[in-house]
Formats: C-alpha cells, structure tokens, sequence
C-alpha cells in the first residue's frame, strides 16, 4: 500500500497563474515557500532555509480560489505529489509538484484587504426590536395570589437543565495470557 498525501504552509512565492486547457479545465498555477529551521553550526542560531514548492489546482474551484491568492499570501495546502518529465532542446526535464485538493487562506493581511473571505458566510441582520429585552409584568403578591397570569413572562423560557447522565461502569474483562490457556 501505498500513501501519497502532503500537508505544507508557507507564502506564495507569485502571483498565481490561471490558465485553461484546451478542453476548458481551469488550471491554476502558484508557488509556496516552505521554511525549513537549522542549527548554523558555526553560530548556533537557528535558520530559516526555504523551500519552494510548485503547487497546482484545477477545475471551477481553481477560479473561484485565484480571485483571493496573491503574492505574499500564507495559506496552508492539502494535496499529493505529482511527478513530471518532458523533453525541451534536447534536455530531459523533470519536476515533482503538489497536486492541492485544499486550500486554506491563513494570512490576516488577506482577510483586511478583502473583506471576508468567500468560505465565511455573512450573519442576517435582525431587526434591532426584535430581540430587544421585554420588561416583565409587575405583579404585586395579592394580585398574583388572586389571580395569577396565565404567562408569567413575555419571554421564551430557556429549557430545564437536565441532570447529568450517571456513570455506570463497564465489567472489566480479564486479560488473558497464552500461559492461562491450556492446550
């Protein structure tokens, strides 16, 4: 069995690429940078040492996802890794890429510039009166005593907090060793 599965965060490296195929499926091309941390040896301060990685989407959700990425931006990519080889002037060429299934945009600088980003949907607005506090009747103990209100409060009632469930304790079953088995 086999398992081909990549998780990475980093910033874009470019401005995405979004191109088409000839049979009309969206292609989007883009860049991330990767830092790896090292110990210098001869300082012994830790060190970023990036890694740029090629990263590529496709179909609708690659257009959709090229309005919101540009350079700079920290996003987290979930693919897996595809291994590419062609010939050009004569050289054989080759490179390993992330085929990305999910995107997720982690800069806040991206978000102000924005607006919300299209994975947040937007709350509705409710009217200011609607949930306004409403005051309770006033009652005096007399007139509660005579004549008690069919509703003691314009408000919906919270429902009753339920008790906790109790633990019951599950029989614990005996370990058996191949020594208490006999042959």
């Amino acid at each position: 069995m086999s398992i081909n599965r990549v998780n990475i965060s980093g910033n874009l490296t470019r401005d995405p690429e979004l191109r088409a195929t000839a049979g009309g499926t969206q292609v989007l091309s883009f860049g991330v940078a990767v830092n790896d941390r090292r110990k210098n040896p001869q300082t012994g301060d830790w060190e970023d040492y990036p890694n740029f990685v090629d990263c590529t989407m496709f179909g609708t959700r690659a257009e959709a996802v090229s309005r919101y990425l540009s350079k700079g931006t920290k996003v987290a990519i979930e693919g897996k890794l595809r291994y590419s080889s062609w010939d050009k002037d004569g050289q054989r060429r080759s490179k390993l890429e992330v085929v990305v299934d999910e995107v997720e945009f982690m800069s806040s600088r991206q978000r102000a510039e924005q607006g919300n980003p299209p994975y947040v949907a937007e709350r509705p607005q409710a009217a200011p009166q609607a949930y306004a506090p409403q005051p309770a009747p006033q009652w005096s103990a007399q007139q509660a005593y005579r004549n008690p209100p069919a509703t003691t409060s314009q408000r919906p009632q919270a429902p009753a907090p339920q008790a906790p469930q109790a633990y019951a304790p599950q029989p614990v079953q005996p370990e058996l060793y191949d020594e208490d088995i006999p042959f």
